[in-house]
């Protein structure tokens, strides 16, 4: 606390009118004590934030001898200005039926509702048979970075155990300019 010391002037000058100098003195112990509550506060409060991973798997350079079943695949090719092109099984036969659609990364109607409609067919054919899902990301020249890792948050948030990165083919750029036509 602040505390004012006024004996030692008082002595010296009796009987003389003149304005008193008091020496001041401020105590900081309280202020300190403040510091060291606040310290302590935030030591304990603060979360150290771990770095989340997320396993990927790419295919080797000679090319990838696993076969994946026409009903469980599913191929996402992330394009620019955050348009999805989709197709179910073979590009082929997704022309040919027209199982195939473009999307975003919108939470109604976006690629997380095409992902969990796929396991929910899956499932009504065979019970637990969402667990054999494939999905194949193959990557356009003109997509962001940004668009994969929406794409794997999409495979993170559905639980999706197997998925690829995969280079698009030719094929799959030209089926992609005559479906936007």
């Amino acid at each position: 606390m602040a505390e004012v010391n006024d004996s030692a002037w008082a002595d010296r000058h009796k009987g003389f009118a003149c304005s008193k100098k008091l020496s001041t003195r401020v105590d900081l112990t309280p202020m300190v004590d403040l510091g060291f509550l606040l310290i302590t506060f935030f030591i304990f409060t603060y979360h150290m934030s771990k770095p989340q991973v997320m396993d990927l798997y790419m295919p080797t350079e000679k090319g990838d001898s696993s076969t994946v079943g026409e009903s469980t695949a599913l191929t996402i090719i992330p394009g620019n200005a955050n348009k999805i092109f989709y197709y179910h099984g073979s590009l082929n036969i997704a022309l040919q039926k027209n199982l195939f659609g473009f999307t975003n990364y919108s939470f109604r109607g976006g690629i997380g509702d095409i992902i969990r409609e796929k396991q929910w067919e899956m499932d009504k054919t065979k019970p637990g048979f969402r667990s054999e899902l494939m999905l194949i990301i193959k990557p356009a020249e003109d997509s962001r970075y940004e668009n994969l890792v929406n794409v794997l948050d999409e495979v993170m948030i559905n639980a999706v155990p197997h998925y690829a990165i995969v280079d698009l083919s030719g094929a799959e750029k030209i089926a992609i300019s005559m479906a936007k036509n």
